[in-house]
């Protein structure tokens, strides 16, 4: 088989259908920044979601890294990008970078191949459980409900709400969510690191009583010990969750050193593709931790179902809209989870050009 013979990137920004806050944050759109790298006259592709600036450094700094490279030996590529961004800093943009040229590389060998990405990463299982996520702080509760109830009556028995921007109501939206849910649907919520730590375990207590199960970022990311003390003397019956911006393995390394989280989330469009998320998979594997992947289900569901620490999937309500709009082979839910289609080759999925062109930056 022939190298990598060609790689172009594009961009588009998706309005979303109403504005969005979580905890910390508030946005109007969602931008993605889609690559091609091109073999043999076969295409292979993947995303991040991020600034525009991601493709920028893809352009000037990666595409040429790639060129005329072997793009079988995905784990020498890995290593190539990685080692270019050195003096770029590694994390953040870089990393995102590095991300969606791992997964266009691991969609493009397994279209060389003829086969499905989960089966040459080496399946785990053969479908990925789903949660449910959205229930933004800018819904008003009735919104909120409706939201949430959407995911259950869809066969999705797990659901993730926003909290933290107005803590003084928080716990009421979540007994909200609890009785239009019913008890037997298990409920998340995400704190984006909006709390001090004694607000997170004041919160934590008071959403003990409605069954909350996951507790997301109760405070600042980076701020293991804090995430420790929450994980310490949160209710045995709620676990928390760290990791979604984690960038490099070292980050990961260090949420588990700490035990600053009792589920370790990554998101392949962040940690270094389908690469990094096996590298995250084995850190997971050696401290005994499961495992639980951020956003992008689509782009990350061949990933996932080669975990052998994966507990669930986020189903993020702003990803699924796009990605179901944006390709072929985005599949609806089976029994709240998606299931790989393992007749196509690669990761499954088609740039629908003409839908995705519009959002074109």
């Amino acid at each position: 088989m022939g190298p990598i013979q060609g790689i172009s990137v594009r961009t588009y920004t998706v309005p979303t259908e109403t504005p969005e806050s979580d905890g910390t944050f508030e946005w109007s759109s969602t931008t993605m920044v889609y690559v091609e790298i091109r073999s043999d006259g076969i295409t292979g592709m993947g995303y991040t979601y991020g600034s525009p600036a991601v493709a920028r450094i893809i352009d000037d700094a990666l595409a040429g890294v790639l060129m005329h490279a072997d793009p079988l030996a995905t784990n020498a590529r890995w290593a190539d990008l990685v080692a270019k961004v050195r003096n770029d800093g590694r994390s953040g943009i870089a990393s995102m970078a590095v991300s969606a040229l791992d997964i266009a590389l691991w969609d493009l060998k397994g279209k060389l191949l003829g086969a499905p990405v989960c089966a040459l990463l080496g399946n785990a299982r053969d479908s990925v459980p789903l949660y449910g996520s959205g229930g933004f702080t800018s819904y008003s509760t009735r919104e909120l409900t409706d939201h949430m109830s959407r995911w259950i009556r869809d066969g999705i028995l797990r659901v993730k709400m926003k909290i933290g921007r107005e803590p003084e109501c928080d716990a009421d939206r979540v007994a909200a969510v609890r009785r239009a849910i019913g008890h037997d649907a298990e409920l998340f919520v995400d704190a984006n690191g909006a709390y001090s730590v004694k607000q997170a375990l004041a919160m934590a207590r008071a959403f003990e009583p409605n069954g909350v199960s996951w507790f997301e970022e109760p405070v600042y990311h980076r701020d293991l010990a804090g995430n420790a003390a929450v994980c310490e003397r949160a209710p045995a019956s709620m676990e928390v969750s760290n990791g979604e911006y984690g960038y490099v393995p070292d980050d990961f390394e260090r949420i588990a050193d700490a035990r600053a989280a009792d589920v370790v989330q990554a998101d392949v469009t962040r940690c270094g593709g389908f690469t990094g998320f096996a590298i995250v998979d084995a850190i997971c594997e050696a401290h005994a931790m499961p495992l639980s992947s951020h956003c992008a289900p689509y782009a990350t569901l061949h990933a996932a179902a080669a975990a052998k620490r994966l507990r669930h999937a986020e189903y993020f309500f702003d990803h699924v809209r796009i990605e179901r709009m944006f390709f072929d082979g985005a599949g609806d839910p089976k029994d709240g989870a998606l299931v790989p289609d393992v007749t196509r080759p690669g990761i499954g999925l088609e740039l629908k050009r003409q839908d995705a062109e519009r959002y074109a930056v």
